[in-house]
């Protein structure tokens, strides 16, 4: 995900305090943050990071990507 500039550590711990947020890490390149987000059904894992992750401020855009299970284990 991307953040305002200079917000990388405020978005890193407000998404540590988000339920089913699993790790966060800042980047360099392309995008700021990468959150490992894992939860017990796709509804729970829609809701997380539909109506919490991506409403938070000083996040202006994210990237979802779902893994394959069972590819690279």
């Amino acid at each position: 995900m991307n953040c305002d500039l200079g917000a990388e550590e405020e978005v890193i711990d407000g998404l540590k305090q988000i339920d089913h947020v699993k790790e966060v890490h800042g980047t360099f390149g392309a995008y700021d943050i990468i959150a490992k987000v894992q939860a017990e059904s796709a509804d729970k894992l829609r809701e997380a990071i539909t109506w919490k992750i991506r409403k938070m401020d000083k996040i202006r855009s994210t990237l979802t990507l779902t893994v394959v299970e069972g590819q690279g284990e």
